[in-house]
């Protein structure tokens, strides 16, 4: 922990220094030094794993840049317009204040670490208090500088703070929280800044402070409090991040999606998409063309397919981009081409015998005794699962309905992994065109226990899926599913246990309160007639035994829920151990396949050298507010002649670059479950012939040192 932390604090907030160093020069002058010499022997603080660029540069940690900050305070007399000065009116009184001395601030000696602590457990120590002690924010610096508003390095931070502390206590009273933002109490205009202050926490890694939702419902009401000045700020900042896709991290990227499309949802779905046409003429595996892909595709999700249609009118090219308009492809539909064959007659005789509302224990048995026998399990499959998906395929509602009637036919039907591979390829195909409800379909499915998160991954890393790793987050929407279901159920089951224990020792006193009770009525006797008789009545003896009884069960009720759910857990455990393993060594095969060799002297492939994406070229007229770009019209990819500069990344080595930023995103979020299994994962995946890469990838994502290790 860096000691100087709470002096760098105090000196940034110091609004009248001027009377302090008139009294004590000497001694702040010492301190100054002190923080100097500190600064210069400080061990630089950057963690990759939590960047949000991939190719982000050795720029300063938070002490750094606070500390530049303050010595240009310093240079400029100690005078920053963002602190309030209510203090000026008693400064006679202040100055001649009596002074009192502070005491000593002793902090606490470094734990040592034993010997026999291994190399595992003291990463996992330094990862776990990563997470446990509050981060500085890392802030975006996403406008130039020409746009942003001209003030004090110190001021930028002060603003900063008082942002922060906004979105922090007014967490949940959105309305509250956009009427504070814009009425900071500062003689300058902070739109910009308020905006890359906003961003910094949506894009936020390991996690953002709050739900990306109140990020989305503060930013549209912003626009609404500021509609002459923050909407074009908003969109200033969405073609800066647009224009760095390329280097943006997998999961800030996925978070920059579904912020993007909600908050258009909210606008009428209003964007200057003619500015993005030129995408479409990009590679297909292009991240600004599948960023803007699947967009669209999200906003059909908010929306419906003619609505965002429309809304992109003025950019015809980019309906390529669009996913078909036709949502199902039932094989066995009246006009398809099997109308006539096998396969038609035994769809219309299961979907006579569903809508007849057979049982499921009758369609098993005519499965089993007529379809299998002539037909083959696989083909089977097929047919049921088309026919139970169509028949729930006219909501949510139907789909779950055709879930709970008819879970066991599809649980006999795919006893093993490989045949739920195949259900869910069935799954796949019957919704082809409907990315959502594939996801939906099969977190269902997952949800009822008729597939297992294994099968999920197996058919996640299918040929046909890895092809499409680049070129589309369908397959990473619905593995991330599994692994967030995966991961809920032990959450839930720890959860619940605790309040199970709760319970229990609140039972466990209630019963030794009504035992005691009860024991101390019956011991009272009387002597009647020379002859001990009890001296409670008989009835209150009764309803003290029947109570003590009662709340004994309890307990004993209490604890077999205990047990079974700690035998859930560990199961959940185990499950979520084959997962994480499962898992990387499907990683490993892809990438091992994929990944360009080493150089013979050793050196990493460059996955990035041919990457000359042009950037935007920044006007050089004075910095708006009103207006973020005059003409509406985006110069991104242009050469300064004007002609088009295509991306010249590879469809290899991008596919390569998106599937190491989803392992490095997945190892990140869920490193609290994978590090208790980091032993196994070093034996069966991270052994010396793994790829320099894929472990630089795993081990950034866990916080974890190659070096160490």
């Amino acid at each position: 922990m860096d000691v100087w932390k709470y002096e760098l604090y105090g000196f940034s907030f110091e609004c009248n220094i001027n009377g302090f160093l008139q009294q004590a020069s000497d001694e702040f002058e010492r301190v100054m030094v002190g923080v100097q010499s500190y600064l210069r022997i400080r061990r630089h603080s950057h963690d990759i794993g939590f960047s949000i660029f991939e190719t982000a540069a050795d720029r300063k940690d938070f002490l750094e840049d606070l500390w530049d900050r303050i010595q240009v305070l310093c240079l400029k007399g100690w005078k920053a317009d963002s602190v309030p000065r209510p203090h000026l009116s008693f400064e006679a009184q202040l100055v001649a204040g009596k002074a009192f001395t502070l005491p000593p601030i002793h902090c606490p000696l470094p734990s040592t670490i034993s010997s026999f602590h291994s190399a595992i457990a003291t990463e996992r120590e330094k990862h776990d208090a990563l997470l446990k002690y509050p981060r500085r924010l890392q802030r975006l610096n996403i406008f130039s500088s020409d746009k942003v508003e001209n003030m004090q390095p110190i001021d930028r931070f002060v603003v900063e703070e008082y942002l922060l502390d906004v979105l922090l206590f007014f967490n949940g009273c959105r309305k509250e929280c956009a009427a504070y933002l814009v009425g900071l109490p500062v003689p300058f205009r902070y739109e910009y800044l308020m905006a890359e202050t906003i961003f910094s926490q949506l894009l936020s890694l390991p996690q953002a402070p709050f739900k990306s939702m109140y990020y989305t419902l503060v930013i549209i009401d912003l626009c609404k409090a500021l509609p002459g000045a923050f909407p074009a700020v908003v969109a200033g900042a969405v073609r800066a991040l647009f224009e760095k896709i390329v280097d943006l991290d997998m999961e800030c990227r996925t978070r920059l999606i579904l912020w993007f499309s909600h908050h258009l949802a909210n606008f009428q779905y209003i964007w200057p998409w003619e500015e993005w046409a030129y995408v479409k003429d990009l590679p297909k595996w292009a991240p600004q063309r599948v960023f803007v892909q699947e967009v669209l595709e999200r906003e059909i999700r908010l929306s419906y397919w003619d609505k965002i249609k429309q809304s992109i009118e003025n950019a015809p090219a980019l309906e390529g981009l669009l996913p078909p308009k036709t949502g199902s492809c039932f094989k066995y539909s009246a006009e398809s081409e099997q109308e006539s064959g096998e396969g038609r007659k035994l769809s219309l005789e299961l979907n006579s015998m569903v809508k007849g509302r057979k049982p499921a224990h009758e369609i098993i048995s005519w499965i089993e005794d007529n379809v299998v026998p002539a037909h083959g399990i696989k083909f089977t499959n097929e047919v049921v699962i088309q026919n139970l998906l169509d028949i729930g395929s006219k909501s949510f509602t139907h789909l779950i309905t055709v879930l709970e009637r008819y879970g066991q036919v599809i649980s006999r039907l795919c006893s093993d992994e490989s045949m739920q591979v195949l259900v869910i390829d069935e799954v796949s195909s019957y919704w082809k065109n409907n990315t959502q409800m594939t996801a939906i379909a099969i977190d269902r499915m997952m949800g009822y226990r008729l597939i297992s998160n294994l099968a999920i991954v197996s058919w996640v890393f299918s040929d046909v899926n890895v092809s499409q790793f680049h070129l589309s987050d369908r397959s990473w929407e619905i593995l991330g599913n599994a692994i967030n279901k995966t991961y809920n159920r032990i959450f839930d089951l720890r959860k619940e246990i605790q309040s199970l224990e709760k319970d229990i020792f609140l039972a466990l006193e209630a019963t030794v309160k009504a035992q005691n009770e009860y024991e101390s009525a019956e011991s009272k006797l009387d002597i009647i007639d020379g002859q001990s008789v009890h001296a409670e009545k008989p009835g209150r003896l009764k309803r003290l035994k029947a109570y003590a009884d009662k709340v004994r069960e309890e307990e004993t009720s209490l604890r077999d829920s205990l047990e079974a759910k700690e035998a859930l857990l560990i199961r959940a455990l185990e499950e979520s151990k084959a997962l994480f393993i499962s898992l990387y060594k499907c990683f490993r095969n892809v990438l091992m396949e994929r990944l360009p060799s080493l150089s013979p002297d050793g050196e990493w492939p460059n996955l990035r050298g041919g990457h000359t994406v042009g950037m935007a070229v920044d006007s050089e007229e004075p910095p708006k507010m009103d207006v973020d770009r005059e003409n509406g019209n985006s110069n991104s990819l242009l050469d300064v002649d004007g002609t088009a500069n295509a991306y010249n990344i590879g469809e290899q080595e991008q596919w390569c670059l998106t599937t190491l930023g989803h392992v490095k995103a997945i190892s990140r979020q869920y490193a609290k479950e994978i590090w208790p299994h980091i032993e196994v994962l070093d034996a069966e995946v991270f052994n010396e012939e793994i790829h320099p890469l894929f472990r630089k990838a795993a081990y950034d994502g866990l916080c974890r040192s190659i070096i160490e290790s």
